[in-house]
């Protein structure tokens, strides 16, 4: 507010906080100003002296100050601290004799007397200046000292409350709250019974203390708090499990926290102990626990035993919220007895339980003290944590019914006595049910009830005072028999008993329970931001005047509840010397304590309980303060001024000396006054307080009064009173209709029968949001008053930068209101109001303000709802107000603006709201009823209707009756009995041309229609087609219940999407019939993403093309009889499973493969087997039509056989192989699935039969068998292999006669009956080409193949990218890297060639490319035809011209994409125009193949080593099953050899002395160091030739092998040439040797399979090259070391 202030120097405190002092109320008392250099921020008053804060944080005292040396002879004057000038004060506290200042980081400062520690100062009686104290957390390890927020002194003790809201003391008396055994309590100490607690402020009076603490959310109740004793770290509850139910129980007695006895600064207790305990009828005033069984007396001697008879009390007797103290003893034989002990244990939380399930309940009210909820009657579930979280726990289950635990209690006994006549209501304040006992000695009982009889009458008291709609409480018709009383869950020491039946019970839903009070913040979010209205007053201390509340007279030592202000909205309290003040959000005060002058402003002398104060109708307080005598309260009169009211002594002059007569005299002083000056009977208004301003705050303290106020600079004051005062008065009203029109309206019994369920829901909705936003005022209203009393200026204001929260408050009860008009709820509330409110609703006139002439019963209904609304208004003018009084340029002034604008938009669009309301309503009352019902919704609003016939059907029937209404959600055409609704947001409407025959046309356009209407005019039709627009636009950008009416939108153009997002369900015959489909849309057609849902289960999720499913998508179909699910997820093409996708059938079968029309076609692998881990059998190979037919291999891993060959229709038909686990070999023709018609059978051992067959394994028919050692046998054979044949035929024994012929062709040849390798897995190839765009292989364009693999790359990686987790780094740059089409046509040179080999390389390896897919599909059937059962040696010949045919069939798709690539064998030119030496080894070639003048292209030089290292471990398997034997006597050989040293093998195998190396380099010692060779010496000669050549058995292709070889004997010769130290040529004879040498030491174990699998696949033009020769040595070798030991 800088722009504002003004520099008048004259008047010392400029426009802000003037400070006005005065005393007493009679008409001649007038205000003296005191000056002071700046603004007051607070003042703080004690018995003679008084504390000033000034802005800018320096503080003044003023009064008498006994404990400064130098005491001026002027004690009225202020006075600088100056001890406190380096510090920044913030607040400022005063005691009776002593002061306190908080500095800005949260230090304490104390001054003042200190005879009672109340300065927290050991050893000083007085403390001259102010002097730092420090608040030391033990607790906690991290911030020693805890920073203050706010200081409250009393007489002899000072409260301070920390920045984590607990509340710290110090000084002396049971007022500090804590559990000491001497006073003073020089160090500050932590008050633990309120740890755990939101503590918002504290007050102390002279001997009392008051915290008020916000109510705990349910989120604290699960909080975990301690559940260990503090002081003797026992445990504080334990739990017994019974068989249907659980006790749990909190009988802990701590030794270590019983009070000790009296000292000289104890208690002031009226009596000893024993005496208190038999007189009064209350619990204990001293805090010991009866102990468990057979406790030690406490002090005082008082008897466990009969302290608790004595303890059933009413008024709070229960509210001491003690932990019972023991399990036995004669209670706790009776289910209603409540043990009261005081609690000795500090631990918060008992409200923690009752608190949670009030909110569970959803029917907090804001001023419904008792409620079935409540856990226990008054007497609270004590103590924290692990009782409390699972009290929790259970209460959440139990929810609104915990009530009447008949298991547990015997309510019925109880009742009859304690709830007499009028008391037995559920409402009242809990104060009238408290405490029970239950003991069988009814006389005892007998005698107290004249007490509880008192006590309850004069709780009643409050009940009369209060307005009458205060004292309702929801009648929940579903709970009544469930027990309507605040009595529950009550049974001997507190032990909580919930049965398994009751929990059962509660798990049902509740009938009608209205959420009248928001739980938490009233919008989420607004817990923290906003001041909280859920708030309780806890007090302690002395309570001889019933300043404490709770119904007697009693001093508590440990703070408690007072239960009476529950549910009050306390915002503020007070204390004065002997009496105590709350101040409600709804601007009531509460007193009670001394009444001894009239300070309470009523007449109750004294109160024990909280009273309201006597003011006249529309008075609201707003600030409070309590002096010694008196109280002054700050409030709203009916101008914007506010008015100031006094109650309490009339001072008169010279009063002050009577005052010092000193402690003794005291007594007499008092009674003098009172006969000079008299006292108020209730608050007088005082007369001057007009003249003073505005006032911001009111002080009372000893016998002063002081008012803090402003001058209205540019009216910027008087326009934030005016706000807060018209908020103030708003949520008064608010709660008036909230209690007295809308609570009984609800409880009404008559209700149910007039409303529909439906309007019964939006009825609760509408209150639920009422009270929302009722409940949000109150929270503004508090805040708007504490920026008043602090701050005054506009950044704090919440409704600034919390705009949104009012504006969506407002929405949705706007809302809400519309929707429950629009369902006819106010026609049919009229009759129960009629009854209630009779007929004269004078109060509904008040209330709802209604201007119409003659209005209806319905109209005050919608006029009362409605009238929040107008609330907006007054929001926009007094921000507009406060706008005025800053330059336009400022931030405020922009702020204040926006925000007044906001508010009035809203204004205005709830009032288009209210209309489009009452349209609508209107329209369904002249609607033909049966429809009505269907077609009314409480959302729908009417947007324009053709009853005019403004539009009618194009090519209508002449009688037909077509009538088309424009909602805010869809488009009905009604006709005479039937209607049909189109939702909005699938609707699209086109104008149809001019140009056309029609005239005037809309065509519409819906999932499943289409229609054309014809309008009246053109004017007609341009307004249909905007009113429809607008609306379908409004339905998708989800304001579809903002509409606006048709004529607002008259300017703007709004034409809504073709493509959208929308939910519909089909409704016509068809394969979508009551599918729902939710996602994109293209004019009418499903397009895009989205998902469809069948009402049999079914559910298809992926995209969609023109209405059907296309391209990939998921689909879930349910199956009845297995009651699972088939799952299918891959490719779509025009509603039907297209392409490559993966089918989980319920069965447990999987199937990987092509789809085609929904069927299985193309190739797939088909896993069965109730698990697919250990799937019985797999099927690999092509399908037609969902049948396997062509060429597939089957695995039967129960029989442990493989076929692998043809089949037609699911049946093996055609030749093909079969191989068992046990070795057996077939292979021949099928027929029907047998083996049938010609074959061959080899057994493990070579045996041989070939001939006929008629079934699987049964030879039937001519043939041979031939032994394993050349012996066969011819003729005819019948039976099954393995179980003894029958044979009639010849024995031949070949090698007797040596005939030559004959023998030769006894050899079987393997692979004549078998399925050729081109014809196996075509389809695979069949699907790569039809991917390149090609229908049969080789035929199509070039150019539409590459085009086709940019699109497959491209959309399959942007489906992959949707699951990004499955794309590694390195795989996505490959993929970026081959989405770059390479150059394909032109002449190929060597460099082109390297890029073609670069590109197939990364091409195979992503399965994303048509190559890299199919070669993934290649090596899982190789790998699924040659592992396991298929690794037979019999199955090489086979499996290496697979491998061939591959590479056949790939290098054919390869010269597709790359025309220009020469044919298998053709050459390439070398780009060098000099031929290079045959025998140059540095050639600057691809180390692939050996260099030679030019490349020759071949299949095997570009495709093996893609391929290859794939197929390499079930081929190399094959090889080494083959080699076997020859291995064997290989390694045999090797390793015999290898036991001799070199030198002596070198001589073994001939090696020619020369090449014998003398010595060896070393590696180890320095360099050029030679070892001699010795005889010894083994395994160093030609070692590196060694290693080159082991590393063969790492590499995979052939040319890598013999390229391996190549550098061995180029490692041979470096060695040589180094012995010879000269260029030398081998001869063979020379060579062979040292060569052979060289494998013995190179031990390669399967040597046999490496030089076959070479043999094999090398590349043919390789054969008589240099790499052929180096080739036939390494075979000679292998060979010559097999013979070796022949030699």
């Amino acid at each position: 507010m800088e722009t504002q202030r003004k520099s008048s120097g004259d008047d010392h405190g400029g426009e802000r906080g003037l400070l006005h002092t005065w005393k007493g109320y009679s008409c001649s008392v007038t205000p003296e100003r005191l000056f002071l250099p700046g603004p007051v921020l607070q003042v703080a008053l004690g018995t003679r002296h008084g504390v000033l804060l000034v802005e800018g944080g320096q503080v003044y005292s003023f009064g008498e100050l006994p404990w400064k040396q130098s005491q001026a002879t002027e004690p009225a004057k202020p006075t600088l601290e100056g001890v406190l000038s380096g510090q920044r004060v913030v607040a400022v506290a005063a005691g009776s004799f002593h002061s306190g200042a908080v500095t800005e980081d949260g230090g304490v400062h104390m001054w003042g007397d200190n005879s009672s520690g109340q300065c927290g100062l050991s050893g000083l009686s007085a403390v001259p200046n102010p002097t730092p104290v420090a608040l030391l957390d033990s607790d906690t390890a991290s911030p020693p000292t805890a920073p203050v927020m706010e200081l409250a002194c009393g007489e002899q003790h000072t409260l301070a409350l920390s920045a984590q809201r607990e509340v710290w003391a110090w000084g002396s008396g049971c007022q500090l709250g804590l559990s000491v055994a001497t006073f003073p309590v020089w160090k500050p100490q932590k008050v633990e019974h309120l740890a755990g607690r939101y503590v918002l402020q504290v007050a102390c009076g002279a001997s009392h203390s008051l915290a008020l603490v916000r109510c705990l959310s349910p989120q604290d109740v699960h909080r975990p708090l301690v559940d260990k004793c503090r002081q003797c770290n026992q445990l504080l509850f334990t739990m017994t499990d019974k068989e249907d139910h659980v006790i749990i129980s909190d009988g802990h007695y701590c030794p270590l926290a019983a009070e000790p006895a009296e000292d000289g600064h104890g208690l002031e207790a009226p009596a000893s102990l024993s005496q208190v305990l038999k007189t009064s009828p209350s619990e204990p005033a001293l805090s010991f626990h009866a102990a468990a069984s057979n406790p030690p007396a406490p002090a005082g001697g008082a008897d466990p035993t009969q302290d608790s008879e004595n303890e059933a009390s009413a008024g709070s007797a229960a509210s001491s919220g003690a932990p019972p103290a023991s399990d036995s003893g004669p209670l706790a034989q009776h289910s209603g007895g409540v043990l009261f002990g005081v609690k000795g244990s500090p631990y918060p939380d008992e409200q923690a339980v009752k608190d949670y399930l009030k909110r569970l309940s959803e029917n907090t009210q804001a001023d419904q003290t008792a409620k079935a909820t409540l856990l226990t009657s008054e007497g609270r579930l004590t103590t924290g944590s692990t009782l409390n979280s699972l009290v929790a726990s259970c209460a959440s289950a139990v929810g609104e019914r915990v009530a009447s635990t008949y298991e547990a209690l015997s309510l019925k006994k109880m009742m009859n006595f304690y709830l007499p006549s009028g008391a037995a209501r559920a409402d009242g304040p809990v104060a009238g049910l408290t405490g029970f006992t239950g003991d069988n000695t009814a006389d005892r009982v007998r005698q107290e009830d004249s007490t509880q009889a008192k006590k309850s009458s004069s709780t009643g008291d409050i009940r009369e005072e209060e307005a009458e709609g205060l004292r309702r409480r929801l009648s929940l018709p579903g709970l009544l028999s469930q027990g309507r009383y605040a009595v529950h869950l009550l049974s001997s020491s507190y032990t909580l008993l919930l049965s398994p039946r009751l929990l059962r019970k509660a798990g049902r839903a509740r009938m009608r329970a209205v959420a009248l009070t928001p739980l938490g913040g009233a919008v989420p979010g607004t817990q923290e931001l906003f001041p909280t209205l859920q708030t309780e007053v806890w007090s302690w201390g002395q309570g001889e005047h019933g300043q404490l509340g709770h119904g007697d007279s009693l001093a508590r030592l440990q703070p408690l509840c007072i239960k009476s202000l529950n549910n009050k909205e306390v915002v503020r309290v007070a204390a004065g010397a002997h009496h105590s003040l709350a101040l409600t959000a709804q601007s009531q005060v509460f007193s009670w304590g001394s009444n001894s002058s009239g300070q309470l402003g009523h007449m109750e002398s004294p109160s024990t309980v909280p009273r309201l104060a006597k003011l006249s109708e529309g008075i609201r307080v707003w600030d409070i303060s309590a002096g010694d005598r008196h109280t002054l309260l700050l409030a709203d009169g009916d101008c914007i001024l506010p008015i100031i009211y006094y109650s309490g002594l009339q001072v008169k002059e010279g009063a002050d000396e009577s005052h010092a007569k000193g402690a003794g005299q005291q007594e007499e002083g008092k009674e003098e006054e009172e006969r000079v000056g008299g006292y108020t009977q209730q608050p007088v208004l005082l007369p001057f307080c007009m003249d003073l301003g505005y006032v911001s705050n009111v002080v009372a303290g000893g016998q002063r009064c002081v008012a803090l106020s402003d001058r209205n600079v540019m009216g910027f004051i008087a326009s934030l009173h005016e706000l807060a005062s018209v908020e103030r008065k708003f949520y008064c009203k608010l709660c008036t209709i909230k209690t007295q029109i809308i609570r009984p309206l609800l409880e009404l019994e008559s209700l149910s029968s007039a409303l529909s369920q439906t309007a019964m829901g939006l009825l609760h909705t509408l209150a639920g949001r009422f009270s929302l936003l009722c409940h949000l005022t109150g929270q503004h209203s508090a805040s708007l008053t504490a920026n008043l009393r602090r701050v005054r200026d506009v950044k704090s204001l919440l409704i600034l930068d919390h705009a949104s929260i009012f504006l969506d408050s407002y929405h949705e009860y706007c809302s809400a209101v519309g929707n429950f008009q629009v369902m006819g709820g106010f026609q049919t509330l009229t009759k129960p109001s009629l009854d209630f409110f009779g007929k004269n609703p004078e109060l509904l006139k008040r209330l709802s303000e209604c201007s119409e002439e003659n209005p209806t019963m319905a109209d005050f209904l919608v006029a009362l709802f409605f009238l929040p609304t107008h609330h907006l208004h007054e929001y926009g003018r007094l921000l507009l107000k406060l706008a005025t009084c800053f330059e336009v340029c400022s931030n405020e002034y922009q702020m204040l603006q926006d925000s007044c604008s906001k508010f009035e938009a809203l204004a205005q669009l709830l009032k288009r709201k209210r209309k489009d309301a009452d349209y609508t309503c209107h329209f369904w009352k002249s609607f033909p009823g049966k429809m009505t019902d269907s077609l009314r919704k409480p959302h729908r609003r009417l947007i324009c209707e053709s009853s005019n016939k403004a539009l009618t059907l194009q090519n209508a029937g002449r009688f037909s009756v077509n009538w088309f209404i424009v909602f805010n959600d869809a488009l009905v055409h009604a006709q005479f009995s039937t209607h049909h609704v189109f939702p909005l947001a699938t609707l699209w409407v086109e104008p149809i041309p001019e140009e056309n025959t029609v005239l005037y046309g809309l065509k519409v356009i819906t999932p499943e229609e289409t229609f054309n209407l014809l309008a009246s005019s053109a004017m007609e039709k341009a307004k249909w087609l905007r009113s429809i627009n607008q609306a379908v636009e409004q339905a998708l950008s989800g304001a579809g219940q903002d509409t606006a009416s048709v004529d607002s939108g008259l300017g703007q153009k709004l034409e809504p999407p073709v493509s959208r997002t929308a939910s519909y369900t089909f409704y016509k015959d068809g394969r979508l019939k009551e599918a729902t489909y939710e996602g994109h849309w293209l004019a009418g057609k499903p397009n895009g993403r989205g998902v469809l849902k069948w009402p049999d289960g079914r559910i298809y999720k992926g995209t969609f093309k023109n209405g059907l499913e296309d391209g990939f998508g998921e689909f879930w179909a349910p199956n009845k009889t297995l009651n699972k699910t088939d799952h299918y997820q891959g490719h779509w093409k025009d509603g039907k499973m297209h392409g490559v996708g993966t089918y989980r059938y319920a069965s447990g079968e999987v199937y990987d493969g092509f789809f085609q029309d929904n069927m299985r076609h193309g190739h797939g692998v088909l896993r069965s087997g109730k698990l697919n881990t250990s799937s019985p059998s797999v099927f690999i190979g092509q399908w037609l039509q969902d049948k396997k037919t062509g060429y597939g291999v089957f695995d039967d891993i129960t029989k442990g056989e493989k076929y692998m060959g043809m089949w037609q229709d699911h049946l093996r038909q055609g030749t093909g192989v079969v191989v068992t686990q046990f070795g057996l070999y077939y292979e021949g023709a099928f027929k029907d699935n047998k083996m049938t018609g010609t074959g061959i059978l080899l057994s493990e051992d070579d045996t041989t039969y070939e001939g006929e067959f008629s079934d699987d394994w049964t030879l039937n028919g001519k043939g041979v068998l031939t032994m394993a050692n050349g012996d066969y046998l011819e003729g005819s054979f019948n039976g099954e292999w393995g179980s003894g044949l029958k044979v009639a035929g010849s024995y031949f024994k070949p090698h007797l006669f040596l005939d030559t012929d004959k023998d030769k062709n006894r050899t079987v040849k393997l692979g004549r009956l078998c399925v050729r390798a081109e014809d196996k897995w075509k389809a695979v190839f069949e699907e790569c080409w039809r991917q390149l765009g090609c229908e049969e292989p080789g035929r199509g364009e070039n150019g539409t193949a590459w085009e086709n693999i940019a699109v497959a790359l491209s959309t399959n990686r942007q489906h992959i990218q949707d699951s990004p987790e499955t794309l590694s780094l390195s795989h996505s740059r490959t993929l970026e890297s081959l989405e770059v089409i390479p150059q394909h046509v032109g002449v190929i040179t060597m460099e082109r060639y390297h890029t073609i080999r670069l590109y197939l390389i990364k091409a195979c390896d992503t399965p994303l490319h048509p190559l890299g897919r199919l070669l993934e599909t290649l090596v899982a059937v190789y790998r699924m035809t040659y592992v396991g059962v298929g690794a037979n040696r019999r199955l090489l010949p086979q499996a290496v011209s697979e491998i061939k045919s591959y590479l056949n069939r790939i290098f054919q798709i390869v010269r597709f994409l790359f025309p220009d690539l020469p044919e298998e064998g053709g050459l390439i030119p070398e780009p060098t125009t000099s031929v290079q030496d045959k025998k140059d080894p540095g050639s600057n070639d691809a180390p692939l193949e050996s260099p030679k003048p030019g490349r020759v292209v071949s299949s095997s030089a570009l495709l093996l080593p893609v391929l290859l290292p794939r197929l390499y471990p079930p081929l190399f398997t094959l090889y080494a099953l083959e080699k076997e034997r020859e291995d064997d006597v290989y390694w045999e050989c090797v390793l015999r050899l290898n036991k001799q040293p070199d030198l002596a093998l070198l001589a073994f195998l001939g090696v020619q002395q020369r090449f014998w190396p003398v010595s060896i380099p070393v590696l180890m010692p320095a360099l050029g160091e030679k070892q001699q060779v010795l005889s010894s010496t083994k395994d160093v000669c030609f070692a590196s030739a060694v290693e080159t050549l082991q590393q063969i058995s790492t590499t995979f292709t052939p040319s890598d092998k013999l390229q391996l070889i190549q550098l061995t004997f180029e490692e041979i010769t470096k060695e040589v040439q180094a012995l010879l130290k000269q260029d030398f040529l081998w001869s063979m004879d020379d060579l062979f040797p040292v060569f052979l040498y060289v494998v013995l030491r190179a031990r390669i174990r399967n040597l046999g399979s490496e030089v076959s699998l070479i043999e094999d696949l090398m590349d043919p033009c390789v054969q008589h090259g240099e790499h052929g020769i180096m080739f036939t040595t390494l075979k000679a070798c292998y060979y010559q070391i097999q013979h070796e030991k022949i030699t």
